[in-house]
């Protein structure tokens, strides 16, 4: 009988010390764009910089209506002239987040047509 209370007792402090934003996994590795960004730098724009806006997101919206939102909800319902720590971080981890998925390797990079080579050009 101790067994089931225990286990209940486990995930309810376990429930209530997670937190809802993570830090992304990168799809591609730190050395992924070396020479031009070194390893060292990717991991520290990631695993301190990024995890910075993370971890001050869930601070900023504990005990909040903003804590069962999804990132996208935060950013959509929050108003523009309130909750600076909410919306400075909300917009760091998106940023960041999107920022990590756009980014394509030169080894995964496709050749850009013509047309738009010419307007860059």
């Amino acid at each position: 009988m101790r067994l089931p209370f225990f286990f209940i007792a486990l995930m309810y402090v376990a429930y209530s010390i997670a937190q809802p934003f993570t830090l992304p996994k990168l799809p591609y590795a730190y050395t992924a764009y070396a020479p031009n960004i070194d390893a060292q730098t990717m991991k520290i724009h990631l695993t301190k910089h990024h995890q910075a806006y993370v971890n001050n997101l869930n601070k900023a919206i504990k005990g909040t209506a903003f804590e069962s939102l999804t990132l996208e909800e935060i950013l959509l319902t929050l108003p523009a002239n309130g909750a600076d720590a909410i919306r400075n971080n909300a917009g760091g981890h998106y940023n960041h987040s999107l920022f990590w998925e756009i980014l394509a390797p030169t080894a995964s990079q496709s050749v850009i047509s013509a047309e738009l080579a010419a307007a860059i050009d």
